[in-house]
């Protein structure tokens, strides 16, 4: 078969408007938040050049920062739970019901609804009156009163309490994406090990983990980085309350360049955050290159 050797001239007609925007979108976003987290500046009146003075005050002098990098980063392993239950759902969903998709389909519901409603509908559950409130409403009906909670309003529980919510949101997200992985694996490896007698989960192990070990770094990759950068439904839900108990990361640099007119400190945590994510990204893909490596 011939193959058509394409002019690198033609290849830089169809890549070059795509690169230039991702270059203008992305990295020139980057380097002007980096050179504006070296300066002193409110945003309106002029600037004051200070070197790293922003990034020791974030890391030595901010008694807000290193708390919300500790929640971050918690609701980025917490996002993590679910996805190894939907990759065993998917397998039971492709095995046993023939429209398996419908159903993957109402799961993936929540993922397209605005982050606002999610927001405002889970402050109903979540609201502290039992007649207001569904979920202590629901508690007290059975008689356990004394599990009831302030669950946005408690510092203790406040975070577990926007955990749930986010999983809840893409657990139908991660569910589609390991589904499709499954239903892409060719039926006739497992006819091959039914014949030689692995059936059922035992052709799972040998066959589907091996082979949804790309599509399993996806959600993994995914649910960790989108985690890193959560804002909206900590804004909607809590606004970063109360007292700093639910803040992370991004809440932290909104407020703080929004709140107190500080940009330069601001784009200071908005580049350790991008280096935060720049750093977890190249790790999770070594490991799961070593994992590729191991089962192939």
């Amino acid at each position: 078969m011939k193959v058509l050797k394409v002019p690198a001239r033609t290849i830089a007609v169809f890549v070059l408007p795509c690169l230039l925007l991702y270059v203008c979108l992305v990295f020139v976003p980057i380097i002007v938040s980096v050179y504006t987290g070296l300066l002193k500046w409110d945003g309106l009146t002029a600037s004051t050049f200070i070197g790293l003075g922003n990034f020791k005050d974030m890391f030595f002098n901010d008694p807000v920062f290193w708390p919300s990098v500790r929640r971050t980063l918690l609701y980025a392993v917490a996002s993590m739970i679910e996805i190894p239950l939907c990759l065993f759902m998917a397998i039971l969903l492709n095995r046993y019901l023939r429209k398996g998709n419908t159903l993957v389909s109402i799961y993936f519901t929540p993922v397209i609804l605005s982050v606002v409603i999610i927001g405002q509908l889970w402050k109903t559950v979540y609201n502290p009156t039992s007649m207001g409130g569904m979920l202590n409403g629901v508690l007290v009906s059975l008689g356990l009163d004394s599990w009831t909670h302030n669950w946005l309003t408690e510092p203790k529980i406040a975070m577990f309490a926007l955990y749930f919510v986010s999983l809840w949101q893409y657990f139908g997200y991660h569910l589609l994406i390991q589904y499709t992985g499954v239903q892409n694996i060719p039926d006739e490896l497992y006819e091959a090990a039914k014949i030689d007698g692995a059936d059922g989960f035992k052709a799972d192990r040998y066959i589907t983990l091996p082979l949804i070990v790309p599509i399993f770094k996806i959600s993994i990759v995914l649910a960790f980085i989108g985690s890193l950068q959560a804002f909206d439904l900590v804004m909607v839900m809590t606004g970063g309350g109360p007292a700093h108990a639910t803040d992370v990361i991004s809440t932290h640099m909104y407020t703080s360049s929004f709140g107190s007119f500080k940009y330069g400190y601001g784009s200071a945590i908005a580049t350790f955050l991008v280096v935060v994510c720049l750093v977890f990204t190249g790790f999770i893909n070594t490991i799961f290159n070593r994992i590729e490596r191991k089962f192939n």
